[in-house]
C-alpha cells in the first residue's frame, strides 16, 4: 500500500533540508519512500492520494514520559506535593488491582487522546501495584497494538520497603505504622524479573517493531542493588532505554543529603546512567549533577505541567541545553497532567522557563521546544534512526495539520505558532508506520464511543477515589509533617519560583 501526500507544506526535521518547503511525500508500506518537489510525484493505481495543499506534514509528536495505569483518574485530585499525591495515586489496595479488561480499556483512553492530537509514539513507564501480572501486561500491550500507536513499555516497580524512600518519616509515625513502612514490597526482584522476561519474550518487537520493551528501576532510592544489576543487564543485552526518576522534588534532595550524596550521584555510582538512560524530571539538580548527566550521555525527560501540578519546581532548562544534554518532553501521568496532550506540554515548556532568569536571551526558543518534542523524543526512545524526521527510509509516523485554522491565521511564523498557538485541534490525520490511525477526528483501530462508555461503567464499579481517600487518611498528617520538614531544610538551591519570607513562614505554620 502506498500513500502520497501531494502539495504539502513540509517541516521535515531532517538535517540538511529546508526548515519549511512545499513537497510531495510518498509512503510505501511502513516507510517514507520519497520526497520530491510539490506536484512532481505521479501516483499509480495502488496509491492513495491525500491532497495536502494548505496543510502541514510533520513528524508525529513523541510523549517521552508517561504512566498509563492512572489514565482513568484525570481530575481526581487537587494539586498536591508528589509525596502526598502518591498516597492517593497508588495505594496498592487489593480491591483496586486492575482486571485485564480494565487495564486494556484505560490504556486506550490515553492512547486515543494522543493519536487524535498528533502524538504517534509514547514511552509508558507502567507501574502496576502491588505487582505486575502477565495478563495485565498483555492487556496494556494489546491496547497499544490495537489502536496503532508506537510504544515502548517498561515496568516501573520497587522492590524495597517504603521506609527508606522518604526522609524523616520513620521518626514521625507510631510503631504500628512504622512496621507497615518496613514491610516488604509487593513483589521482590525475582518475581519482577519474571514479568520482564514475559514482556520481552511476548511483546518486544511485536507489530513489526512498533511495540518495544524498556527497563525501569523507578528511582535509585526504591530499588535494591541486585534488582538494578539485573535490569541493567537486560538494558545492555537488548539495547533498551533505562528509565529512572531522579530529584523530582526538594524532598528527594533532602533524602540524598541524609544518605550522604545527591541521588543523582548515587545513581551514577550504581551504574544507572548511560547513553540508554532517561533521567526523569531532573528538577532539583545542582551543576555537578548536570555535569554528570552530560558526561554519561543520558537523556532527560522534562514534564513541565506535571512539575507544576505537583509543586515540584522548575527544571533548569538552559543549564541542560548548554551542556548538550538531550531533552525530551512528557506528560507524565494523566492524574498529574489531567490530559495527554503534547501540544500543552510544548507550550508550557516554552513559557515556564521565562520566569527563571531575567536574561531573556536564555529563554527557550520555539525551535528548541520542537527539537525536544520531536528529535529529543526519538533520541530518548533510542529510535532516532527510525522516527523523528521525515526522510527516505524513516518510519512513516506523520501528522497532517490544517493551516486554515485560527491557530495559523495569519501564518506569521510556523514554529512559534506550533508551540504557542496549536492545541491539537488542527490535526486532521495521524499516521503510524504508514497506517492511517486517525482521520478527521475518527480513530480507525477502535470504536471510541464504545470504549468511553465501557470506561465510565468500569470506573463506577471500582469507585477507587473513595477507597484511596480512606486508606490515605491516617497517613496524611505524618506525610504532611515529613514534607514540611523537608521544605524547611536548606538544600543550597531553589527550583521553586519564589522562596521569600512569607513562603518560609507558611512552611512553619
Amino acid at each position: 500500500m502506498q500513500t502520497l501526500f501531494r502539495h504539502a507544506t513540509l517541516r521535515s526535521f531532517a538535517p540538511g533540508r529546508p526548515i519549511v518547503e512545499p513537497a510531495d511525500i510518498l509512503v510505501d508500506g511502513a516507510v517514507i519512500a520519497a520526497i520530491a518537489p510539490a506536484g512532481s510525484l505521479v501516483p499509480d493505481t495502488r496509491t492513495e492520494v491525500i491532497e495536502a495543499a494548505g496543510k502541514l506534514v510533520m513528524p508525529g509528536l513523541v510523549n517521552g514520559h508517561f504512566h498509563s495505569p492512572v489514565n482513568h483518574l484525570k481530575g481526581s485530585l487537587d494539586s498536591l506535593p508528589l509525596e502526598i499525591f502518591m498516597l492517593y495515586e497508588s495505594p496498592g489496595l487489593p480491591g483496586l488491582m486492575a482486571s485485564p479488561r480494565w487495564a486494556y480499556v484505560r490504556t486506550l483512553l490515553a492512547a486515543a487522546e494522543m493519536l487524535k492530537t498528533g502524538t504517534t509514539a509514547v514511552q509508558d513507564d507502567a507501574f502496576l501495584v502491588p505487582f505486575p501480572t502477565t495478563d495485565v501486561i498483555d492487556a496494556i500491550l494489546q491496547a497499544y497494538a490495537d489502536i496503532g500507536i508506537r510504544a515502548r513499555v517498561a515496568l516501573d516497580q520497587s522492590d524495597l520497603p517504603e521506609i527508606g524512600k522518604l526522609p524523616f518519616l520513620g521518626d514521625l509515625v507510631p510503631p504500628a505504622m512504622r512496621r507497615s513502612l518496613e514491610a516488604p514490597a509487593g513483589a521482590q526482584a525475582g518475581q519482577l524479573l519474571d514479568s520482564y522476561r514475559h514482556l520481552l519474550e511476548r511483546w518486544h518487537g511485536a507489530c513489526d517493531g512498533r511495540l518495544l520493551a524498556a527497563t525501569s528501576c523507578s528511582a535509585p532510592q526504591r530499588v535494591s542493588d541486585n534488582y538494578v544489576g539485573a535490569l541493567l543487564d537486560l538494558s545492555r543485552a537488548h539495547d533498551l532505554p533505562f528509565y529512572v526518576h531522579i530529584l523530582e522534588t526538594r524532598t528527594q534532595r533532602v533524602l540524598g543529603q541524609q544518605r550522604g550524596r545527591s541521588l543523582l550521584q548515587e545513581a551514577n555510582a550504581r551504574g544507572l546512567l548511560s547513553e540508554r538512560s532517561n533521567v526523569i524530571h531532573a528538577v532539583w539538580m545542582d551543576d555537578a549533577d548536570l555535569d554528570t548527566i552530560a558526561a554519561s550521555g543520558s537523556a532527560v525527560a522534562h514534564n513541565p505541567i506535571s512539575n507544576l501540578r505537583l509543586g515540584s519546581g522548575v527544571m533548569p532548562f538552559r543549564r541542560l541545553r548548554d551542556r548538550g544534554i538531550p531533552i525530551c518532553l512528557g506528560t507524565d501521568e494523566a492524574i498529574a497532567d489531567d490530559s495527554v496532550n503534547m501540544w500543552s506540554v510544548a507550550k508550557m515548556a516554552g513559557l515556564i522557563h521565562n520566569i527563571g532568569n531575567p536574561d531573556y536571551e536564555t529563554w527557550p526558543r520555539a525551535h528548541e521546544v520542537l527539537d525536544c518534542l520531536i528529535t529529543g523524543g526519538a533520541r530518548a526512545m533510542r529510535q532516532q534512526d527510525r522516527i523523528g524526521a521525515i526522510a527516505p527510509g524513516m518510519q512513516a509516523d506523520l501528522v497532517l495539520i490544517d493551516l486554515d485554522t485560527l491557530a495559523f491565521t495569519p501564518l506569521n511564523d510556523l514554529d512559534r505558532q506550533l508551540v504557542y498557538c496549536e492545541n491539537g485541534g488542527s490535526v486532521r490525520l495521524t499516521m503510524v508506520a504508514g497506517r492511517v490511525v486517525m482521520r478527521d477526528g475518527v480513530l480507525t483501530g477502535i470504536d471510541e464511543t464504545a470504549i468511553r462508555a465501557e470506561a465510565r461503567a468500569l470506573a463506577r464499579e471500582q469507585d477507587g477515589a473513595a477507597q484511596t481517600a480512606r486508606e490515605a487518611a491516617p497517613w496524611l498528617p505524618h506525610y504532611r509533617e515529613m514534607y514540611l520538614r523537608a521544605a524547611r531544610t536548606d538544600v543550597g538551591m531553589t527550583r521553586w519560583v519564589s522562596e521569600d519570607d512569607d513562603t518560609d513562614a507558611a512552611y512553619r505554620s
